[in-house]
């Protein structure tokens, strides 16, 4: 166990994208004082594009403040919390040391990473460049989805606990490389089943290699 703090918690509201259609609500920002992280999520946070966002395996979108770090040197610019559209912002972890598996506690509220975050043409919009996509995938530093294992309420500047999965480890960059690929061995697939992976993902894999153990 490693003590964490949770340094900012952000919600965005559903809103039209200028120069798009339809609305979304990726546009978050910190908010002050105490909100309630159910089975599904932040409850006044919106999630529009429900088919390929929200639902019980990535309820909450974690992004951690060494990644934040490093994107400000690379960008030349300030990344404050919240700039890359996340539920919570935590320091006291590097966000390359986070694996499939591991629990962040804040109060009672337990979450459990289940899988990468993988970057679409809305995130480019936002961040006005739309090359973003491809360097975010080359970054490697996709931050958390995580279920919600314990409900509960959670607020910016509290102290919370990082608890290392007890098994095999999967990391947020190799499934964000190799997540969509067919071309897995079966060591790696036995590996990735054993760790409490997305249900999509372990569904995929059930489909794309029926034989392996």
């Amino acid at each position: 166990m490693k003590r964490t703090r949770l340094i900012s918690v952000n919600v965005g509201r559903a809103e039209p994208m200028p120069g798009k259609s339809g609305q979304s609500g990726i546009n978050k920002c910190p908010v002050v004082g105490a909100v309630e992280i159910g089975l599904l999520g932040i409850a006044s946070d919106a999630i529009v594009d429900r088919d390929n966002h929200g639902g019980p395996e990535q309820a909450v979108y974690l992004y951690f403040a060494t990644d934040y770090d490093w994107w400000a040197e690379r960008l030349a610019r300030p990344m404050p919390p919240g700039t890359l559209r996340e539920n919570l912002t935590i320091s006291g972890v590097a966000g390359t040391d986070v694996h499939v598996g591991d629990r962040f506690t804040f109060g009672d509220c337990c979450l459990e990473v289940t899988s990468p975050r993988i970057p679409c043409v809305t995130l480019a919009h936002r961040m006005d460049d739309p090359g973003f996509v491809r360097l975010f995938q080359k970054a490697r530093r996709p931050g958390a989805y995580a279920r919600v294992v314990k409900p509960g309420q959670v607020s910016a500047g509290i102290d919370g606990a990082w608890h290392p999965f007890d098994g095999p480890k999967v990391g947020l960059a190799e499934l964000m490389r190799d997540g969509s690929s067919h071309k897995l061995d079966e060591q790696t697939v036995a590996r990735w089943r054993q760790a409490p992976i997305h249900k999509k993902l372990r569904e995929n894999l059930s489909l794309a290699y029926p034989e392996a153990i």
